[in-house]
């Protein structure tokens, strides 16, 4: 039966149903949704609610296999049926379904679809939880749950396209499971989740979480040698199944309910013992890219999100940002929230196989065969953050050096864990798209950060975030954080002519802020002077061992030869407010095609900037970041 909606929708709009069969009623009557095929479709549109969903998409949904050559004709035949089903406009007037960017979007609200108000009820409830107010939480989020008929979309499951949107949906629902069962055995409620949980261990036998929550809820119940049990059974199944072992926190919650470590605390446990975290200390100076880091948040936050690449010029802040949103999520990512620098204290990278080694250790991961690195050798996630300011200039590798790949059962192993849990990885530091392809999800509900100078365009599906300088006002704040409000009260005018000097970076900023702080008799006019001086400014941005010059000599390095070529000659007209295509031609000495190819590699490797905006390559003004501007005419000058 479909439960209808939270909010009585008005008479004769339709209410459609994905967890469970596909269903749709009006006014109480089940309503019929033709043949297969158009079901499908209606499905997949449903799936993805209010976002384009791509023709192939829904062509491989219909025809996974060889679709006819009126696979398009006939595709527009089924959305119509849905336009007819659902109506052709909403209460706003706008076209339910309109087609666009290569798909068809559907429009539709809340009260119309039972998944978008599990979403809202599961969110609803988390923020509860997050406030303490677990009574409210426990009861948005079953009635979340009460939405969910059973395996989503189980009628169309045999087309792939739509087996992979229902295992997504599944997987949230699970998700909000565990929530709403750790929440009630905070409550001292275990009694009403115990069997829901044996339910679901017995059909996702492998899903940890809900095993840790079965084993509190047995304990908190006074089941003590069923809870141990549970715990055994795990530990022989992954053995047995995948040559895994019980993540560290589960295994200490198992020795603390035998009693051999720490007194188990039954009504908290669950979250304990699946949360687990490696991250360095928060940014403290952290400052502005307020847009960024709500974005950032909101993607993360999302089931449908799995990996968000952060990208930018040398300094503009990237793993500051991604670190900043990793220590604010700690409740999304019950699996805990683990940070690994993929560059060694030199700058040189560090092999996939090293990395994947450290990514084991932390999230207790057993990698058959592994690396072939041992585990001492491998830079640890705390201590990584410390080292990014020696980076020597000859010692990062080449762009187009050649990695050892990750064997095949280390990456088994790897993707094996992360279906099974919801984690959240920040990889920092990424030289390129083929480093880290075989460490990112196949499936399942982690979610990665890359943070990279290049916008890694050869990964897909990805979201992006570009960063670029900090506003004005935003680069003050932080060097009043770092040298005092009052003191920069002093000389407003010096101080803006510091940071537009630094090219409003925060490594710079922060670096000259640094610099300002121990040199307090140095007036923040004569700073801004030597600053200003092109010959001066790197020699000026040095705070003990931390230079600019030497991180933008890494990231120079990680160009190839023929981009480092073109920087030195394009840092002339760039330095003087950006160049245009026709200085970029008259720079480079050659025609327009082969100038676009040249600056987009160079937009491609974060050294050049374009504009947010559509615009035409001849209208375009394009920039590249001061200070490496600097740093490319040294190099060309040298």
């Amino acid at each position: 039966m479909i439960r209808p909606p939270a909010r009585p929708a008005p008479a004769g709009t339709v209410y459609f149903s994905l967890l469970g069969p596909l269903t749709a009623v009006r006014d109480g009557r089940p309503l019929p949704l033709g043949p297969r095929k158009q079901r499908l479709v209606l499905a997949t549109l449903l799936a993805r609610p209010n976002t384009p969903v791509p023709v192939d998409v829904l062509t491989d949904a219909v025809w996974p296999d060889d679709p006819p050559r009126t696979a398009r004709k006939n595709l527009q035949v089924y959305v119509s049926a849905a336009r007819a089903l659902l109506g052709s406009t909403g209460d706003d007037g706008r076209d339910r379904v309109v087609h666009g960017c290569g798909g068809y979007r559907l429009t539709i609200d809340e009260g119309e679809l039972d998944t978008l108000r599990f979403r809202s009820l599961a969110r609803a409830g988390r923020a509860a939880g997050e406030r303490g107010d677990l009574r409210t939480a426990a009861r948005l989020l079953r009635e979340a749950l009460d939405l969910w008929e059973g395996p989503p979309l189980n009628d169309l499951r045999d087309s792939t396209g739509v087996a992979e949107e229902a295992e997504r949906l599944e997987a949230r629902c699970l998700t909000v499971y565990e929530d709403w069962a750790e929440t009630e055995i905070e409550l001292g409620r275990a009694a009403v989740a115990v069997d829901g949980l044996r339910d679901l261990v017995e059909r996702h036998p492998l899903r940890e979480r809900l095993r840790v929550a079965w084993m509190n809820s047995l304990h908190q119940s006074g089941r003590q040698a069923e809870a141990l049990a549970v715990y055994d059974d795990y530990r022989q199944l992954l053995a047995r199944e995948l040559g895994l072992e019980p993540s560290p926190a589960m295994a200490s919650l198992y020795r603390a309910m035998l009693g051999r470590g720490r007194t188990a605390r039954p009504a908290a446990a669950g979250r304990e013992a699946a949360h687990g975290t490696a991250l360095p200390a928060a940014p403290r100076d952290f400052t502005g890219r307020r847009e960024e880091l709500r974005e950032l948040l909101a993607l993360l936050g999302s089931p449908d999100e799995r990996v968000v690449v952060v990208s930018g010029p040398t300094g503009s802040g990237k793993s500051a940002l991604a670190l900043r949103a990793a220590h604010l999520l700690g409740d999304g990512f019950p699996d805990g929230r683990f940070h690994v620098q993929v560059r060694r204290e030199d700058g040189s990278a560090r092999t996939p196989a090293e990395v994947l080694c450290e990514l084991g250790r932390l999230c207790g991961v057993r990698v058959p065969g592994g690396s072939g690195v041992p585990a001492e050798s491998a830079v640890t996630a705390a201590s990584a953050v410390t080292a990014a300011s020696a980076v020597p200039t000859d010692s990062a590798v080449p762009a187009d050096a050649t990695v050892p790949a990750v064997s095949q059962g280390a990456a088994d192993a790897w993707q094996r864990w992360l279906s099974l849990h919801r984690a959240l990885i920040v990889l920092d530091d990424v030289p390129d798209e083929a480093f880290v392809r075989g460490l990112l999800p196949r499936s399942g509900p982690s979610s990665v950060v890359l943070t990279a100078r290049g916008q890694l365009a050869g990964l897909a599906p990805v979201h992006r975030i570009a960063l670029g300088a900090l506003a004005d006002g935003e680069a003050l704040e932080l060097l009043a954080k770092l040298i005092g409000p009052g003191r920069l009260r002093t000389d407003p005018a010096a101080a803006l002519r510091i940071v537009r000097a630094c090219g409003a970076l925060p490594l710079a900023v922060g670096v000259g802020g640094m610099r300002l702080a121990v040199l307090r008799h140095l007036p923040l006019a004569e700073y801004a002077d030597r600053l200003g001086d092109p010959s001066a400014a790197l020699d000026e941005l040095v705070a003990g061992d931390i230079s600019v010059r030497l991180r933008m000599a890494s990231g120079w390095q990680d160009l190839s030869a023929d981009d480092r070529r073109a920087l030195g000659r394009l840092a002339g007209p760039a330095q003087e407010g950006g160049f245009t295509l026709d200085g970029a031609m008259e720079a480079l000495g050659c025609g327009e095609r082969a100038a676009i190819r040249t600056v987009e590699s160079l937009i491609d490797a974060g050294a050049v900037t374009s504009p947010a905006g559509e615009v035409t390559a001849h209208a375009a003004l394009y920039e590249v970041p001061r200070l490496l501007c600097l740093y490319a005419r040294e190099r060309e000058e040298g």
